[in-house]
């Protein structure tokens, strides 16, 4: 089992692609794992041939364990014992809660399919797998959405009616990753909170302009991320974080984004968002969230950056007040545009359009002066956004 970023301990093999007696070439696909952040397919390093796969499909092994063996060249290690593998492939106990009539689920699939199958109202029980064994793949499950009959609006029906209370439902690994995480950075970062509202009217205005001509379509995601790349361009302070009792500065003024995923909400970083113009911010922008979305992301593409953009406004909410991911400093919560009346210079009611910014910090690096020292720069970019078309100098 390869380990496929700083912090995996273990991975789930979700799917050969080779099988005992297969012939292999440098580069052939021979299995897909999936970790607590993205389902990653390896290569395989060399020629070879498949002589014993060792771990099944589905199940969960640390990293390190041999889970098959070749003839091409690789680490000499000891194959899991049966013991393990099989403690790690065992449900887990069912919750005292749990009504005593509901029978153990018997349905194979991947974590990505059953979170699939949710999201789609599609009934697993109704589905053929096609993977190892009668496995259920996410393909399988976009191929029994798209059989199902039509409403009138489009969606699919019917679906199955949600599970009855008390049920209990064990999480998949992305799910589990992720309550971990936050549990364990709001446990451990101090964080506080600085809040504003800044003026987008001219944001508004801009993008319009822009997109009525040629070139990548603006957002106003896009927007924010490029003043806040050139805030942190601004503001070295608040481009480090907090590590092994000190400080890490970091040198490129990268951004994460929050994206809401088939597999979870996951926030890929944007590389050097603070020295783009904002065309490519745009472009590399929407490559990036277009991966996240399709399950092509890249364990690098998930380190790194000081910062997380998370925009909830085209949810019609004022405020989000987010929680900082785990080794960032901090993270802008971005609130829906509002048209309100404020006075103009003579005190003449003015009709403004503005967005609430709350902005998320860990006080071992920062405190209540430097935040609002950052947070008011994003908010100075984002009221004069002209600013934003060219690469700073």
């Amino acid at each position: 089992m390869p380990k496929l970023g700083l912090t995996m301990t273990e991975g789930t093999l979700a799917e050969w692609r080779v099988k005992r007696g297969d012939r292999v070439s440098a580069g052939d696909v021979l299995f897909v794992v999936e970790t607590e952040k993205i389902a990653n397919e390896v290569e395989a390093p060399a020629d070879g041939e498949i002589r014993e796969i060792l771990v099944d499909a589905g199940n969960t092994v640390p990293v390190g364990t041999a889970i098959a063996r070749w003839t091409g060249p690789g680490p000499q290690v000891e194959p899991a014992s049966p013991a393990a593998v099989a403690s790690a492939a065992a449900p887990a106990p069912p919750s005292p809660n749990a009504s005593s009539s509901a029978a153990p689920s018997r349905i194979v699939a991947t974590p990505l399919a059953r979170r699939l199958s949710r999201q789609f109202g599609v009934d697993l029980r109704a589905v053929v797998g096609r993977g190892p064994r009668g496995r259920i793949k996410a393909a399988d499950v976009i191929a029994a959405k798209d059989r199902m009959p039509r409403a009138a609006d489009g969606a699919s029906v019917p679906r199955p009616p949600p599970p009855a209370p008390g049920v209990f439902e064990r999480a998949d690994t992305v799910q589990a990753a992720i309550a971990r995480r936050l549990t364990a950075a709001k446990q451990e970062i101090p964080h506080f909170y600085v809040a504003t509202e800044a003026d987008v009217s001219a944001v508004v205005a801009m993008r319009a302009q822009l997109n009525a001509g040629p070139g990548p379509k603006i957002s106003v995601t896009h927007i924010i991320l490029a003043a806040a790349g050139r805030a942190l361009m601004d503001s070295p302070d608040a481009n480090r974080v907090w590590h092994d009792g000190g400080f890490m500065q970091i040198a490129s003024p990268d951004i994460g984004v929050a994206v809401q995923t088939p597999r979870g909400l996951l926030a890929p970083v944007l590389r050097a968002v603070g020295r783009m113009p904002l065309d490519d911010v745009a472009r590399n922008a929407t490559v990036l969230i277009e991966r996240s979305r399709e399950g092509r992301l890249q364990p690098d593409d998930l380190s790194g950056g000081a910062l997380t953009v998370s925009n909830v406004g085209m949810h019609n909410v004022t405020y989000l007040t987010p929680i900082v991911n785990p080794g960032q400093v901090a993270i802008l919560g971005v609130g829906s545009v509002r048209e309100v009346f404020r006075p103009d210079a003579n005190g003449a009611p003015a009709l403004k359009r503005e967005i609430g910014l709350v902005l998320a910090a860990d006080h071992r690096v920062l405190d209540g002066v430097s935040a609002a020292a950052f947070l008011n720069r994003i908010v100075h970019y984002l009221e004069h956004p002209v600013l934003l078309m060219r690469a700073p100098q």
